[in-house]
C-alpha cells in the first residue's frame, strides 16, 4: 500500500482561514519571545572563553557542569567533541581572563587523580568578534532575501515574488523564536542552520508555485482557488516525500553528530517541518489574499518565449 496517493485531492484551501491564522499566531509568539527574551546567544556572539580537554577516561557532562559551577564557572558550557574523553569547555565573557589563566583555572575544577586531564587547545573571542558575526550575519540574510526576491519577481508574477518572500521569513522568524522562547543556545553553526533553512524553504514554495503558473494556463474555466488546490495536490507527494527524506538525514546528524552539532540539526528540523507546512498552508492561502487572479498572469507572446527560455 502506498504511503501518498499519487491522485489526492484534498481541500488545503477550505483551511485557509485556520492555516492563516495559526501562522501569523506562531509568528507573534515568535517575534514576542524574541524581543522580549532573546536570543540565547553563545560566545560566538557574545565574547569569553573556550578551553579545550583531553581526559584519559569518559567523562560524565553533569559531572563536568557541576565541578565548574562549584568553581565559580557558574553557566559554563560543555561540549563533547566526538568521544566522551575530549570535551570543550565555554565560558562567557563575565568569566575571560588571559588564555593561559582561564585553562589553568579550568584545569583546576575538573582535574582529578581518577581521571587526569590535560589542555589542548585554549583561546578567547572577543565581544567586538561576536558583534562582527552578528552584522555579517543580518547583513546575508538581507542579500539572501533580496536575491530570492529578484530572482522569482524574474521568473514569476510579483505577487508570487512577495508571498514567496513573506513565508520565507515566517519561517526563519518562527524556527529563531522558538531558540528564544526555549532558550536554546544560539551560535554561528545554528545560524548556519537558520540560514539553510532560508535555501529549503523558497525551493519547497516554488515548485509548488511553478505547478500554480501552469495550472493557471491550463485550467481556463477554474476558479483560483481551484488552481490552488489542484497545485497543492499534484506537488504533495513530491513534498512531502523530499522533505521525509531530508529529514531522516537531519535525524542522523542530530543524534549521532556530536553536541556541537545539535544546535543546527534542530534548526534544520524545525525548519524542514515548519517549511513544508508553510509551503501548503501558508504560502498558496497567502497568494488569495494578495488577489492573485487569471489576469495576473496573462502573458504576450515575447513574454512566453522568454519564460520557457529561463531552466
Amino acid at each position: 500500500m502506498e504511503l501518498i496517493r499519487p491522485n489526492t485531492n484534498y481541500d488545503f484551501m477550505r483551511l485557509r482561514r485556520i492555516s492563516i491564522t495559526i501562522s501569523m499566531a506562531l509568528l507573534v509568539v515568535a517575534l514576542v519571545a524574541f524581543f522580549a527574551r532573546g536570543l540565547n546567544l553563545a560566545l560566538d556572539f557574545t565574547g569569553g572563553s573556550m578551553v579545550e580537554l583531553s581526559f584519559e577516561k569518559p567523562v560524565q557532562h553533569d559531572d563536568l557542569v557541576a565541578q565548574l559551577e562549584k568553581a565559580g564557572m557558574k553557566g559554563a558550557v560543555v561540549q563533547a567533541l566526538g568521544t566522551e574523553t575530549k570535551q570543550m569547555v565555554r565560558l562567557r565573557a563575565d568569566h575571560s581572563e588571559e588564555d593561559a589563566a582561564t585553562s589553568l583555572r579550568v584545569l583546576k575544577a575538573v582535574q582529578s587523580t581518577q581521571n587526569p586531564v590535560t589542555v589542548d587547545r585554549s583561546e578567547s573571542v572577543g565581544p567586538q568578534v561576536g558583534a562582527e558575526i552578528v552584522e555579517n550575519g543580518v547583513i546575508a540574510i538581507l542579500f539572501v532575501a533580496l536575491g530570492f526576491l529578484i530572482y522569482i519577481s524574474l521568473r514569476f508574477e510579483w505577487k508570487f515574488a512577495v508571498a514567496a518572500i513573506i513565508t520565507t521569513m515566517h519561517d526563519v522568524m518562527v524556527v529563531a523564536g522558538i531558540f528564544a522562547l526555549f532558550q536554546i543556545e544560539f551560535d554561528v553553526v545554528v545560524f548556519a542552520g537558520i540560514l539553510s533553512v532560508m535555501g529549503y524553504s523558497i525551493n519547497d514554495t516554488i515548485v509548488v508555485f511553478d505547478r500554480v503558473r501552469e495550472n493557471f494556463r491550463a485550467m481556463h474555466k477554474s476558479t483560483p482557488m481551484e488552481v490552488l488546490n489542484r497545485s497543492i495536490n499534484e506537488t504533495l507527494s513530491r513534498t512531502i516525500i523530499t522533505s521525509f527524506v531530508a529529514l531522516l538525514t537531519i535525524l542522523a546528524l542530530y543524534f549521532f553528530g556530536g553536541d556541537s552539532l545539535k544546535g543546527m540539526a534542530l534548526s534544520q528540523i524545525l525548519g524542514i517541518v515548519i517549511g513544508t507546512l508553510s509551503s501548503i498552508f501558508f504560502a498558496c492561502p497567502l497568494l488569495l489574499w494578495l488577489g492573485l487572479s487569471k489576469q495576473d498572469l496573462v502573458k504576450t507572446v515575447e513574454e512566453d518565449a522568454a519564460l520557457a527560455a529561463i531552466p
